[in-house]
């Protein structure tokens, strides 16, 4: 159950729905997150004044729920956060968690889930203007924020979709949703108290890349500050548009490259080539086959070239994030523990930085 104190209004689902089909009518191409916005409210109390019609709540299941989803077949992965959106499309598989969370590690759908920020979920059905209808499972954060959704295929299992909703659906579907107050971003602590030399050598003596976090979580430093603390062989600060001409450059040399993009309780990643690689507007795209990346370059407030020491050697990744130092994306070369990293890849790095 959630804190009394933590709760934001809960707003009477049927005014909120009339409010929400007046909105939707004046703008009709507007995705639900914006229109969220828009209005005021977060996406999950939008999706709920649908529960009893075409949307049905989920029991809080995560981990069982997940562990269901291999018999949907291919469907389409969705992870975003504010200025980037990750798809990939393909099976999950290879799944291995426990109650706080865990990976999934299809070649194609490759996940890292954590299910402290899983509060809400949702099976959408919606029906569609050329025809048809939409199958969906969404999942929220306490604050109605979108953390993960899947959508069914024309070649999924729509049977095992009504299966899963019909073993999952909880036995409350009165439309409405108390969500939690968003909570305030967190402020890195003062640049003297951080105890510099000691970050320094830690980096250094990194042996992997996944101890990273916990290093900054130990010595109570945030990521970015971390960055502008070290010297510039460890962190260098290069121009906003480095990380879009990596993508472009990688899709020139064919260079495989990993591309993760995290929302609060999921981090997806892409691993292979990407080409079809296309700006529109303010917007960075990848529009491949099974990948798509849309990637709203006005929101990025600083991008980083990063090197981390590893028992393979040096591993080089570009890093962007918006004006909270919310991390939008980040991008290595494609490699596996125990390989090192193609040189091909720190050599683009370089070039996509002007270096």
């Amino acid at each position: 159950m959630l804190d009394d104190a933590t709760v934001a209004q809960r707003r009477d689902p049927q005014s909120l729905k009339a409010v929400w089909a007046e909105h939707k009518a004046a703008n009709p191409k507007q995705r639900i997150r914006d229109a969220a916005a828009a209005l005021g409210v977060s996406e999950a109390e939008l999706v709920a004044t649908d529960l009893g019609a075409g949307t049905s709540r989920l029991q809080p299941r995560w981990k069982e729920l997940v562990e269901a989803m291999p018999a949907l077949g291919r469907v389409m992965a969705l992870t975003r956060n504010e200025y980037c959106v990750h798809e990939k499309v393909g099976c999950y598989d290879q799944i291995h968690l426990n109650e706080q969370g865990g990976v999934t590690l299809d070649p194609e759908i490759d996940l890292r889930i954590f299910f402290g920020h899983w509060a809400h979920g949702f099976a959408v059905t919606e029906a569609l203007e050329q025809g048809g209808e939409r199958h969906s499972l969404q999942f929220f954060d306490r604050d109605g924020l979108a953390v993960h959704k899947i959508y069914l295929k024309p070649e999924s299992d729509v049977a095992a979709f009504r299966k899963l909703v019909g073993d999952f659906k909880a036995e409350d579907q009165a439309p409405g949703l108390a969500v939690a107050a968003v909570d305030p971003p967190t402020v890195d602590r003062p640049d003297a108290e951080i105890d510099v030399p000691a970050l320094d050598g830690r980096w250094r003596a990194l042996q992997d890349t996944h101890d990273f976090f916990g290093m900054l979580r130990e010595l109570k430093v945030g990521r970015v500050q971390s960055f502008r603390l070290v010297a510039d062989d460890l962190a260098q600060q290069v121009d906003k548009g480095a990380f879009s001409r990596g993508l472009e450059l990688a899709a020139e040399a064919s260079l495989p490259v990993m591309i993760f993009v995290g929302s609060p309780g999921v981090i997806q990643i892409h691993t292979g080539p990407v080409a079809n690689v296309k700006r529109m507007g303010p917007w960075q795209n990848v529009l491949d086959e099974g990948f798509n990346l849309h990637l709203r370059e006005d929101g990025i407030e600083s991008c980083w070239l990063v090197r981390k020491p590893t028992k393979d050697g040096i591993v080089t990744s570009l890093e962007i994030f918006d004006g909270a130092g919310q991390q939008i994306a980040w991008m290595f070369g494609k490699r596996k523990p125990g390989l090192p990293e193609d040189p091909a890849w720190p050599a683009l790095a370089l070039k996509a930085v002007g270096q």
